[in-house]
């Protein structure tokens, strides 16, 4: 596949918060935040991290890439599982320093690895000055058994 990985460089302060190119501010490891909503819902479903080469493939198949951090290398969001997400709209934010995909999710519309719609499924407890933060899960229960997907 082709396809386009070079952007321009940011411009001036008006041109990039007012300007009509797509000009994104790559940070020191040249990625990029993406926020990924769920279409219908317009609730978040995961954050990821892109570089050129997946925002670049993102724009040119509609469906969403990202850069793994954690394996340092490109991936297809679906291509294992099947969750496939189809993007309906890109955004950018003010300063082009983030993107916003808002996708229609294939397979059982899980977004996250873990099995769920999405990755935000815990949320922190209230808790008391001083003493140490915990996690209480929201209820959103997995759709698909992730071990059977990715193995191990």
């Amino acid at each position: 596949m082709t396809t386009l990985t070079h952007f321009a460089s940011p411009g001036s302060h008006e041109s990039v918060e007012e300007g009509l190119q797509l000009t994104p501010r790559f940070d020191r490891d040249g990625l990029v935040a993406a926020v990924v909503v769920d279409d219908e819902t317009g609730e978040v479903v995961m954050l990821a991290w892109m570089n050129a080469e997946a925002l670049a493939r993102t724009i040119a198949t509609r469906e969403g890439w990202y850069w793994s951090r954690s394996r340092q290398e490109l991936w297809h969001k679906g291509a294992t599982s099947g969750h496939v997400q189809t993007v309906t709209e890109i955004r950018v934010d003010c300063d082009q320093d983030a993107i916003l995909l808002r996708v229609r999710t294939g397979g059982t519309g899980a977004n996250c690895h873990t099995g769920r719609k999405g990755c935000f499924y815990r949320r922190v407890s209230t808790v008391p000055e001083g003493a140490e933060a915990t996690l209480e899960f929201t209820g959103d229960q997995p759709l698909f058994d992730p071990k059977k997907v990715y193995g191990g």
